[in-house]
C-alpha cells in the first residue's frame, strides 16, 4: 500500500508536467512560428519478487514472474515541427517558410539563433532585423529609398529604387535545416532556437534546394497548436491526475483499516 502511494504520486507529478506543457501550448496559440510541445513518459524501475523465466523445483521455467513497478516519470518534452497555417498579411517584409527550414539571426554575442518567425523589419540603416533588433544572417540591407521590395520563393531579394525601371538584386536569404530539429534549445524564448549536440549541425542552403522549404513573401506562419486537441489532452491529463489521487486515497483507507485491526 505504501508502494501504491508513491507510485500514484509519481503519476500526479507526471500529469502536472503535462498540464504545464499544455498551458504553454495554449498560451502561444497565436505566436508566430511557434511549435507545440508534447510530453513523453517512461516507467520507473521494477521490484522483482519472482523473476520471469526462473527455474522451479521441478526443473521447469516460470512463464510469468512478479514485477511491481514504481511509477512513471517524464522522459522528454519534444517540440513537434508540423507546419502551421500561413496567414496573409500583405506586409512585404513578412516571410513564411513553406516546408522545412529556419531563418538565421545574429545574437549580440556573435552566435547564431534560428527561428520560424519571419516578421522582419528594417533598421535605420536598412538592414533586415527581427522585432527584437537581431540582424538577419547573412546580412541583407535594403536601400533607404527603395520603393518596392520583392522576395522570390528562392529567397532572392530585389528592390526597385527611384529613377530605375528594373529591380536590383541586394542579396539572397539562406535557410537552415537540422537532422533533429526537436533537439534545438528553446531556453532563450523570443521565438529563437539554439543549436545543440542533439540537434546536429546546421545544413545551410538556399530556399527550395535539397529539401529546404520555399519562402512566401507577405505571409506569416501561425502556431501549429490546435486548440481543440489541446483541450482534449487537458481533459485526459486532468482525469489521469484525478485517478492517481483516488489511488492514494484508496491506499490511505486500506492503511487506516489495517491500523484499526483489533486482536
Amino acid at each position: 500500500m505504501i508502494r501504491a502511494m508513491f507510485s500514484a504520486a509519481t503519476g500526479m507529478i507526471a500529469q502536472q508536467t503535462t498540464i504545464d506543457t499544455i498551458a504553454n501550448n495554449m498560451a502561444n496559440v497565436n505566436t508566430t512560428g511557434f511549435k507545440k510541445s508534447r510530453v513523453n513518459f517512461q516507467d520507473l524501475l521494477y521490484e522483482t519478487i519472482k523473476p520471469p523465466g526462473g527455474e522451479t523445483a521441478s526443473g521447469n521455467f516460470i512463464p510469468e514472474g512478479i514485477q511491481i513497478g514504481h511509477g512513471v516519470r517524464p522522459s522528454s518534452v519534444a517540440k513537434l515541427f508540423t507546419p502551421g497555417t500561413l496567414i496573409q498579411t500583405g506586409n512585404e517584409l513578412d516571410l513564411a517558410i513553406e516546408g522545412e527550414g529556419f531563418f538565421q539571426v545574429l545574437l549580440p554575442d556573435g552566435s547564431i539563433a534560428y527561428t520560424r518567425d519571419g516578421s522582419f523589419r528594417r533598421s535605420v540603416n536598412g538592414e533586415l532585423m527581427t522585432v527584437d533588433g537581431y540582424l538577419m544572417e547573412p546580412s541583407i540591407t535594403i536601400p533607404t529609398d527603395a520603393l518596392q521590395i520583392s522576395i522570390s520563393q528562392g529567397g532572392v531579394v530585389s528592390v526597385l529604387v527611384p529613377n530605375s525601371q528594373t529591380t536590383t538584386n541586394v542579396g539572397t536569404l539562406d535557410l537552415v535545416r537540422f537532422p533533429n530539429p526537436s533537439g534545438l534549445d528553446a531556453r532563450l524564448g523570443k521565438n529563437l532556437l539554439l543549436e545543440t549536440g542533439a540537434s546536429g549541425s546546421p545544413v545551410i542552403d538556399n530556399p527550395g534546394l535539397n529539401g529546404t522549404g520555399f519562402v512566401a513573401q507577405g505571409f506569416l506562419e501561425n502556431s501549429n497548436v490546435q486548440t481543440v486537441e489541446e483541450i482534449i489532452n487537458m481533459v485526459i491529463a486532468q482525469r489521469a491526475y484525478e485517478a492517481n489521487s483516488k489511488v492514494i486515497q484508496a491506499a490511505d483507507e486500506m492503511l487506516q483499516l489495517a491500523n484499526n485491526v483489533r486482536r
